[in-house]
This record gives C-alpha cells, sequence and structure tokens, in this order.
C-alpha cells in the first residue's frame, strides 16, 4: 500500500460509504490553456502523491471554459491512467457554456449535454461526482435533479451532487433525489471566515439529510493568507483588477486588511500561517468534509495539506476569531445577516473572452 494514504486525513462524506480527503484539489483558476502545463501537471502529481484523491472541475473552468477539463484529462491519461480508481474526480455544469437557450443554467438537455462534452474533453467513461452548479429559478427541481439521477442511471456519474443550493432548496433537492433512488452525496457551498453564510441553517440541513459537504474558497480568494498583510501586490489580481476576480476587489480587501491581520496574530500564536489556520477553522465544523484549494505552486499545496496537522482549537481561539470577524466591516458576512440570492451570483464562472464563451460538443476551442 502506497504510503500517500497514510499521510493524507479522510473522512465519509455524508451517510455514504465514500470517503474524502479533507483536503481536495480544485481546478478552476490554474489549470486551463493560459496557465503553465508544466506546472499544473506537477501540482496534480504531487497532490495524488500527498494523498489528495479528489480533483475538482467543471464544465466552465479554464480560461478559456472546458480547457481546464480537456488539461486534466490529458495528465490523468498520461500519468494517472492506472490509478483511475484510486481517484475522485467530479465536474458541474449550471453556468453559461454555450451559446443559445441550451447553454445554462438547469434544463434536463444543458445539464445531459454538458456531461456528456465533460466526458469527451476529459477521455472518461464516467465521473464519479456530477454536480448540478447552481439552482435554476425558471427550472423545476424535479427536471435538474432528474437530469442527475438519470446520469447516474447511464454510468456516466457514479454519485450526483449540488453546488450554492439554499437550506430550503437543499432539502427540497435530498426529498427528490432520495424519491428517484439516488441520493445527493454532496453539497459543495462557499464558506470561509469572511462569508459563513451556511451556518445559518445550511449545515443543520446537511446533517440531518446525510449529505457531505466540501466547501470552496476556504480562504476567501487569497485573503486568509499571508499575500495581503502588508500591502495589496500590484501583480496580485486583486491589484490589477483581473476578470478573474469577480469577488476579490481591491476596496474591499482594504476594508477587510485590519479583520486580516488581527487573525493572523491569532495563527501566529497557534504556530501557523493564517492560510494553515483558516483552512482548519472551516474544517473544523463537523458538517464540512473537505476543503477545496487552489494551489498555484507546490509550496501553496504542501502548506494546504500542512493545516491538517492542527485542526483542534480552544474555546479561547475560538472566541477570538469569532470576535474579530464580528467587529469587522461589513463585507464579512456573518450568520444572521441577510444574504443575497446567491441564483444571482457567479461565484465560480470561469474568466471568459469575449467570443469565446464556450466549446463544441467534441471538445474542439
Amino acid at each position: 500500500m502506497s504510503s500517500r494514504y497514510e499521510k493524507m486525513k479522510y473522512q465519509r462524506c455524508g451517510r455514504s460509504g465514500l470517503q474524502l480527503p479533507r483536503i481536495s484539489l480544485g481546478l478552476w483558476q490554474n489549470f486551463g490553456d493560459g496557465a503553465s502545463q508544466q506546472t499544473a501537471r506537477e501540482l496534480i502529481l504531487r497532490a495524488f502523491d500527498l494523498g489528495i484523491t479528489h480533483f475538482d472541475l467543471a464544465n466552465n473552468y479554464g480560461p478559456p471554459p472546458g480547457t481546464a477539463e480537456s488539461n486534466f484529462g490529458r495528465i490523468l491519461k498520461a500519468d494517472l491512467g492506472p490509478h483511475r480508481d484510486e481517484v475522485i474526480i467530479s465536474t458541474k455544469a449550471g453556468y453559461t457554456m454555450w451559446d443559445g437557450p441550451y447553454g445554462d443554467w438547469g434544463s434536463r438537455k444543458y445539464l445531459l449535454s454538458s456531461l456528456d462534452q465533460s466526458l469527451k474533453r476529459m477521455d472518461l467513461e464516467y465521473v464519479d461526482i456530477f454536480y448540478h452548479h447552481r439552482p435554476d429559478p425558471n427550472t423545476p427541481l424535479e427536471e435538474s435533479l432528474g437530469a442527475l439521477d438519470h446520469a447516474v442511471r447511464q454510468g456516466k456519474a457514479l454519485y450526483a451532487g449540488i453546488s450554492n443550493y439554499r437550506p430550503k432548496e437543499t432539502r427540497q433537492a435530498a426529498a427528490i433525489l432520495r424519491k428517484l433512488g439516488t441520493p445527493c452525496l454532496i453539497h459543495q457551498p462557499r464558506y470561509n471566515m469572511f462569508d459563513r453564510w451556511i451556518e445559518d441553517g445550511l449545515t443543520g440541513v446537511l446533517e440531518k439529510e446525510g449529505i457531505g459537504c466540501i466547501v470552496f474558497s476556504p480562504l476567501a480568494q487569497g485573503q486568509l493568507t499571508d499575500r495581503y498583510l502588508k500591502e495589496i501586490p500590484k501583480d496580485s489580481r486583486a491589484g490589477r483588477g483581473a476578470a478573474g476576480a469577480r469577488t476579490l476587489h481591491g476596496p474591499e480587501l482594504e476594508q477587510n486588511l485590519p479583520a486580516i491581520r488581527a487573525l493572523n496574530a491569532v495563527a501566529v500564536k497557534r504556530g501557523q500561517p493564517l492560510a494553515e489556520m483558516a483552512l482548519a477553522w472551516v474544517l473544523r465544523l463537523p458538517a464540512v468534509t473537505s476543503a477545496l484549494v487552489g494551489a498555484s505552486s507546490i509550496a501553496q499545496l504542501e502548506s494546504n495539506v500542512k493545516a491538517l496537522d492542527n485542526l483542534s482549537f480552544s474555546k479561547e481561539e475560538l472566541a477570538e476569531i469569532r470576535g474579530i470577524l464580528r467587529s469587522a466591516k461589513a463585507s464579512v458576512k456573518l450568520p444572521g445577516r441577510k444574504q443575497g440570492d446567491l441564483r444571482k451570483e457567479k461565484p465560480e464562472a470561469a474568466p471568459q473572452d469575449k467570443g469565446k464563451r464556450g466549446i463544441s460538443v467534441a471538445g474542439g476551442k
């Protein structure tokens, strides 16, 4: 047995028999055609060596959209082919992928067509988890979730998941999928110290329904790291105002800097870098199965995994962190504060160039 499985901590996903690594690798930003393919390959292989067995994608990850899946598929075939049964690969559909009325949201046609495209791009017969990426206000949940059930029955996905669903929608989705005979395995919401909306009812629903939870943006797109402790670097996404920084803007970051520095002081006392403490903090909740990280270097990836060395918090530490967040500006979303409608947001929409909104069914650019 490889030592990689002795290094990583794994946790059962809800009431299922599937175990996920506490740290999983998300391929949103750094695996498209604009990224170094050598670095992408090294990150994926190093992640696997560290025991990260779960790789998370979506149809629109890149940029341009679709290229993260294509590039991952090539790496998987060239380097990890013999290990396919040792990894969990997920993909999603729900955001704009191609022109016309059938390339977005949650219709049966869009979801199943998108999954077929994803499988072609990755050269796979099936994915382990297929998600509906966001609820569609104009399509019945029964149709969207029925498409997930159909994908599982076709053998094109092993499990069904949802992302960005609110508590009420999650309860409804769980009931629909249970009735269809394909239980909802997992929910993927955004969660970090600056965005704690899932504590306002969602985690309770997930625990009651036996659904796992894998959180994205646990480092608040880099805010909860040492990168911004002194200033906003001009070469950072926030500093450049890059298209990929949709939810990370200079003014918001400036507003959060006092809280970031105060949180860093707590991390220093714990003997951890801020990023490691932030990951440990999201993993403290019993409902959270895994945290998705989007590392751009081997050093970042290894540091993220090192967070698992210290996952415990004292009551005093939690109280100090809670106090820092409660005294922060309004940009910190605390439980109990009114949240925006996620159906109107695009938290994980990949950067797109005009005229390059999607790719063909065959997987070409």
